[in-house]
């Protein structure tokens, strides 16, 4: 499999993009690869790059997307932070890539038993940490159930995972609201926003679309 060029690049639509995403996906659970060959795509990609899309993912060393998506050198780009919420320099960094690096698809990508949101249900306090873990508190308070105070921390499994996909609904809320590039380009078809959750157990990536 070659890099991607400029007029592969341009062949891609948004949903043929996910469905790109989806594909490799699978391969990935079937613990098989795409025949590529990353040396010749360094080459390939030496004078310029033509990612299809933007993925911004958690820091865990689980979830790295160019593995889990089965992608090669110059396939996608990768913003990642603990938490996978979006600031203005991720915002700018989206809007370079979608508007002119050319990506048809932004995936918001957060996964099961994430340790910041764990230290966002638990409200954890440690040097800089407290501030991005704030970051995700919104997504806390907005998860209703269940209300017994005593269930809603990092110990309940199936509250940490209920708030990461929240925080994944409310990060897609941020990017609308906060850069006019992004929603204009998705108003327009121009690009699909689009969330997900990675399993760490089976691997599988769940789109919500």
């Amino acid at each position: 499999m070659k890099a991607h060029t400029k007029e592969t690049q341009a062949a891609m639509t948004p949903q043929k993009s996910l469905e790109y995403l989806k594909a490799g996906n699978q391969r990935f659970q079937d613990n098989l690869k795409a025949d590529r060959d990353l040396l010749d795509q360094v080459k390939d990609t030496s004078n310029g790059q033509y990612p299809f899309a933007t993925i911004l993912s958690c820091i865990d060393s689980r979830v790295s997307s160019e593995l889990i998506f089965d992608q090669g050198i110059g396939d996608i780009f990768s913003a990642r932070v603990a938490g996978n919420f979006v600031n203005e320099d991720i915002l700018g960094s989206m809007e370079f890539a979608c508007k002119l690096a050319g990506t048809k698809l932004v995936v918001v990508l957060g996964h099961t038993s994430c340790g910041a949101v764990k230290g966002a249900c638990d409200n954890a306090k440690m040097g800089n940490l407290t501030k991005l873990i704030e970051k995700i508190t919104p997504a806390v308070n907005a998860v209703s159930e269940p209300q017994d105070a005593s269930l809603r921390n990092s110990k309940n499994i199936e509250f940490v995972d209920h708030v990461s996909k929240k925080n994944v609904e409310l990060t897609i809320e941020r990017i609308m609201k906060e850069s006019e590039v992004l929603a204009d380009m998705q108003n327009n078809g121009e690009i699909m926003i689009i969330g997900a959750m990675y399993d760490i157990h089976s691997g599988a990536v769940t789109f919500y679309e």
